[in-house]
């Protein structure tokens, strides 16, 4: 509900915020590559910003998930 409200206010820091808080429940269901390819997806709408707390809690999940 929170991706689908973010996507709809085209806030993207919110859906960003929404999906990595989503990508442990995705792997404690065996989905850990939809898991990634989603927060890949968001992560990769950005071009700046990336110092902030947000993407980079976002970049690290993606290495952890990378390896």
């Amino acid at each position: 509900m929170a991706i689908a409200l973010a996507e709809k206010m085209n806030a993207k820091t919110l859906e960003l915020r929404a999906k990595v808080s989503l990508v442990s429940v995705f792997e404690k269901n065996g989905k850990r590559e939809e898991a990634r390819a989603m927060l890949a997806e968001i992560y990769g709408w950005f071009d700046e910003g990336f110092d902030t707390a947000d993407l980079k809690s976002a970049e690290e999940l993606l290495d952890q998930m990378s390896k």
